[in-house]
């Protein structure tokens, strides 16, 4: 029968280990301290040990070591038939030295095997981050650049439906803005004949409000031609070398002569490539949005021309009450009104600010307001 020496001090395993054991038909002798363990193997030869390797007086490896060093209880030497022995067990230089190196080697393993793991998850995904990107895209109204579709799977399906819808929403808007066009051009003709018909009903007061009338639905159809014009972009422009600072002299000396305008040009500021016509369209709008809603008492408004970054800086400022914080993220969209109430008395559809927010991006920059307490502050971008 084969003995078996068990020396484990854990109460709640050893047990059930040790009747595993007997059922092998093992006869079995246990230790649960280390000192024990190696007192039975001096007195009793046995075939087999089975120790713990975390052990309250030394660990299993220790043990194994003094086990190999005591001559009187070696437990993994065996005698050949022909006469030599074979001794089993943990040299000095493979614990001491070897491990350090296998050591580094598993750490270098896992290091390598975690960077090809990150570089295939974001091969494989590098799909998601150009549906990202293209979706991002498309919101803008950029439509002319799809999503590459790099593989034949779920994500490049996913892709190219992206594109197709990408390309449906593109071909509604164009329909619209052609719808919008048409209708436009359409009602021009019979505004134009009604105005002569005004022109010559006798004067009083119901043919001023009637001429009135007719000239705000001439602005608003003039607007949503030239807001169509301008979503084209880049292409609708009729670019030239130009100044800006001369243009806003020309501005506020042709449209508001006379007006108390405070006027903070640099005369540092370069000369641009930008569309005079349009960039006159933004003066005005700008300035008489901030005459209309800077109030009869407060300070003039305010003009300033920088260049920062390599763009030109033009700021207006009025000395009004302000907007609403939670309407100013809205300013510049289409017929939109920061003040219904007040929006009725001083006029305009809301189309003033949505135009120069479209001339400043047509020319690559932007249009941002705040409130700059007291009054608000539009601040446009343009790339020279």
């Amino acid at each position: 029968m084969r003995r078996i020496l068990l020396i484990d001090d854990d109460e709640l395993l050893a047990p059930p280990l040790a009747e595993c054991l007997r059922r092998f038909d093992l006869q079995l002798d246990s230790a649960t301290r280390p000192g024990k363990g190696l007192e039975r193997l001096r007195s009793v030869g046995h075939d087999a040990v089975i120790l713990d390797v975390m052990l309250p007086e030394m660990d299993g490896f220790e043990l194994c070591r003094t086990n190999a060093d005591d001559e009187d209880a070696r437990l993994l030497e065996r005698q050949t038939a022909d006469g030599h022995r074979i001794r089993f067990g943990l040299g000095d230089r493979a614990w001491e030295e070897r491990p350090r190196a296998i050591g580094w080697l598993t750490l270098a393993g896992l290091l390598l095997a975690t960077a090809a793991a990150y570089a295939f998850v974001r091969h494989r995904f590098r799909p998601l981050d150009d549906i990202r990107a293209g979706a991002q895209r498309f919101g803008q109204g950029a439509f002319e650049v799809p999503i590459p579709v790099r593989r034949q799977d779920e994500l490049g399906d996913l892709a190219a439906q992206v594109n197709a819808m990408a390309q449906d929403i593109r071909a509604m808007l164009e329909a619209e803005r052609g719808l919008l066009l048409a209708v436009s051009h359409e009602l021009r003709s019979p505004l134009t004949r009604a105005r002569v018909n005004a022109e010559l009903v006798a004067g009083g007061e119901a043919r001023e409000a009637l001429l009135r009338d007719l000239g705000a639905m001439r602005d608003l159809i003039g607007d949503l031609l030239e807001s169509e014009r301008l979503a084209a972009g880049h292409a609708a422009l009729q670019r030239e070398r130009c100044s800006l600072n001369a243009l806003v002299r020309e501005v506020v000396d042709g449209a508001f002569a006379g007006a108390a305008l405070e006027l903070r040009l640099d005369p540092a500021l370069p000369d641009a490539m930008l569309d005079p016509a349009r960039i006159r369209l933004l003066l005005r709008n700008l300035i008489d949005n901030a005459f209309r809603h800077g109030g009869p008492d407060a300070a003039p408004p305010c003009v300033t021309t920088s260049s920062a970054g390599g763009r030109l800086r033009l700021v207006l400022r009025d000395r009004g009450l302000g907007v609403d914080p939670t309407r100013l993220a809205q300013l510049g969209e289409a017929f939109h009104h920061a003040d219904a109430t007040r929006q009725r008395s001083t006029g305009g559809v809301g189309l003033g600010l949505y135009l120069c927010r479209a001339v400043a991006r047509a020319h690559g920059g932007e249009l941002r307001f705040r409130n700059a307490a007291p009054g608000l502050e539009a601040t446009v971008e343009l790339a020279p």
